[in-house]
C-alpha cells in the first residue's frame, strides 16, 4: 500500500506540469499493487488488491483510494481476517499529495525517467510519511505508467498493523508472520479529457516570426517529436525524418509510406503550414495517421520550427 501511494505521487508530478494540465483517472484494469508475505520462514504467498481508484486534478493534486475490502489473498477466511484484524474493518487507505512536476514537464511520449517521490499515506488512523525511487514512463499523449524501480519495503510497525498481524497468527497457529513486506506496484492513469486545459481560441499566427524562434528552446521541444520521428536524413520511425521540411510537399519524402490524407492534402510545408499542422494535426490534415493531438503554446511551436530548420541547414 505503501509503494502504491508513492507512485501515484509520481503521476501526479506528470500530469501536473502547466504543459499537459489537465485531469487524469487511474486505470484499475491495467494496474495492479501486491505484496508478499512469509510464513513460517520459509512459505513465501504473494496477495493484491483488485479494486483501485483515483484522481489527479489539474493542480497536481492527488488523491488514490485503495479498497481494503479487495484484498485477494486466495484464501476467503484469511481474507475476512485481513479485513477485520489488519485493516480493522477500515475500508479504504487514502493517499494525499502534490508534486512539483519540473524534473519530467518534458517528457516525451515513449520517454522515461526516473523520479523521488514524496506522500503521505493514511492508514488504519496512521498517517505515514515516506519516500521512493519510481520509474515513469510516457506511453501516450493520453497515458502514463509509474512503477517501482527498486525493491519497496513496507513495516508493519511504521504502518500500524503489528497487532493485527500477532491476531493472524495467533488464529492460524503459526509461529511466525515477517514484519517487513515487499511491494510491488504497476499504476496507468489516463488522460480524462485530451484537450481539457487546452485554448479553444483559433491558433495564433506565427509564421512571419517562426524562423527567428529559439532553437536552443525548440530542440527541448523536439523531445515530443523524438519518439517517432527523427532528423538525420533519410532515418523514418514510426513517422517520417523531418530532414529538410521547410519547403518540402507533405506526403513526398522518399521511403517512408504516408496517409493518403497527407499525400493528397497538397500542403508545402512552410513556418505557417506547420504552424496550423503542429497546433491541430487532425483539424488541418483529417485522417491523417499521426496520433500526436497538438502543441498548445505559440512559443514552442515557433521553437521547435527553428530547431527544424537550423538542423536541416547545419
Amino acid at each position: 500500500m505503501k509503494l502504491l501511494m508513492k507512485a501515484v505521487t509520481i503521476a501526479s508530478a506528470i500530469v501536473a506540469s502547466p504543459a499537459l494540465a489537465t485531469s487524469w483517472t487511474l486505470d484499475p484494469e491495467g494496474s495492479h499493487l501486491a505484496y508478499g508475505s512469509i510464513k513460517k520462514d520459509v512459505v513465501g504467498e504473494v496477495n493484491s488488491f483488485t479494486n483501485l481508484s483515483g484522481h489527479v486534478g489539474p493542480d497536481g493534486k492527488v488523491e488514490i483510494e485503495i479498497d481494503l475490502s479487495s484484498v485477494e489473498t486466495n484464501i476467503d477466511i484469511r481474507n475476512e481476517r485481513m479485513i477485520e484484524y489488519v485493516f480493522r474493518k477500515a475500508g479504504t487507505a487514502i493517499l494525499s499529495a502534490e508534486f512539483d512536476m519540473q524534473d519530467v514537464a518534458d517528457l516525451a511520449v515513449g520517454g522515461t525517467t526516473i523520479v523521488d517521490a514524496e506522500a503521505v499515506l493514511s492508514l488504519v488512523g496512521t498517517d505515514v510519511e515516506f519516500d521512493a525511487e519510481m520509474f515513469v514512463a510516457r506511453l501516450s499523449e493520453t497515458s502514463v505508467l509509474v512503477s517501482t524501480n527498486d525493491m519497496v519495503f513496507l513495516s508493519t510497525e511504521d504502518a500500524g498493523l503489528n497487532a493485527g498481524v500477532d491476531k493472524l497468527m495467533e488464529l492460524a497457529d503459526l509461529p511466525g508472520i515477517t514484519r517487513t513486506v515487499p511491494v510491488t506496484a504497476r499504476l496507468i492513469f489516463t488522460m480524462d479529457d485530451k484537450k481539457a486545459g487546452a485554448a479553444a481560441d483559433t491558433p495564433t499566427t506565427i509564421a512571419a516570426a517562426a524562423i527567428d524562434g529559439d532553437a536552443t528552446a525548440g530542440k527541448k521541444v523536439f523531445r515530443k517529436c523524438r519518439a517517432c520521428h527523427q532528423l538525420k536524413e533519410g532515418r523514418h520511425g514510426v513517422g517520417p525524418s523531418l530532414h529538410g521540411i521547410l519547403g518540402m510537399t507533405a506526403g513526398t519524402v522518399d521511403g517512408f509510406k504516408f496517409s493518403s490524407a497527407l499525400r493528397e492534402s497538397g500542403v508545402t510545408w512552410t513556418a505557417e503550414t506547420l504552424t496550423r499542422f503542429l497546433t491541430d494535426p487532425k483539424g488541418t490534415v483529417p485522417d491523417n495517421k499521426m496520433q500526436f493531438p497538438g502543441l498548445k503554446k505559440d512559443e514552442d511551436i515557433e521553437n521547435l520550427i527553428a530547431y527544424l530548420n537550423e538542423e536541416s541547414t547545419e
